[in-house]
């Protein structure tokens, strides 16, 4: 059976612990990915909650409003697959990393990077030992390559379910420090989206907010607010 199976057939939906974690029942049939592997998850948590996006089918399975279950299958049929591929390309960002590439002006937006994101450098440094050096403009600077393979570290000791999420949380706010600080319980996820958002939120105080590009934003914050909580339901303590 397809895990996206175009109208509801099932009466019952449940969780049950199987080899490896847990499974998703409608009625007597476990769920299956895309790809049709089993969709065995890592945690209760995650385990009742997709349960509860099938228990809230109605007559059609719309995976639009289905965010965990389509998580989940992302990380079974793609990042488990192709895992190393897709922690390099995370770890990618590193390298370019938003928070090190500085506006040349005015002062107020210089300050205010500076206020914002210097103390999230300083955080990386002292954690995983990996100081970045800032630049002003958008050439490219180059980074301590320790500095870069103590920050990736995270992503390739990861889960394929907390690297899906990871995955997100990084290309969301265009940095890996701040994709990393979102996985940390000492930040609050709306201070790490805010603290992605610094140049944007000034362009738009000075000039006004795009309507369209309002709408983008307020999805994407959407998005990042999922991945956060794919990771919290993506770790074994959960």
């Amino acid at each position: 059976m397809s895990g996206w199976t175009a109208k509801r057939f099932w009466k019952d939906v449940r969780t049950e612990a199987v080899e490896g974690g847990y499974a998703v029942y409608l009625d007597a049939r476990p769920i299956r990915s895309p790809a049709k592997r089993p969709l065995v998850l890592p945690t209760v948590a995650m385990a009742e909650a997709v349960a509860a996006e099938w228990a809230a089918v109605d007559k059609v399975v719309d995976p639009g409003v289905m965010p965990v279950t389509r998580s989940a299958n992302a990380a079974i049929d793609k990042v488990a697959v192709q895992f190393g591929e897709v922690a390099a390309l995370i770890a990618a960002y590193g390298g370019s990393d938003l928070l090190c590439y500085r506006a040349e002006g005015p002062e107020e937006l210089v300050r205010a990077q500076a206020e914002a994101w210097d103390p999230l450098l300083d955080w990386a440094s002292d954690t995983y030992g990996a100081p970045l050096v800032t630049t002003v403009g958008v050439i490219p600077v180059a980074q301590s390559p320790e500095s870069l393979t103590r920050l990736s570290a995270p992503l390739f000791s990861a889960s394929a379910f907390e690297l899906t999420a990871l995955h997100d949380l990084v290309s969301l706010t265009g940095s890996l420090v701040l994709g990393l600080a979102a996985t940390c319980d000492a930040f609050e996820p709306e201070t790490i989206w805010r603290l992605s958002r610094i140049d944007e939120d000034w362009q738009a105080a000075q000039w006004g907010e795009d309507e369209e590009a309002a709408h983008a934003a307020a999805r994407k914050h959407d998005a990042f607010l999922h991945a956060r909580h794919f990771w919290e339901i993506s770790a074994l303590r959960a």
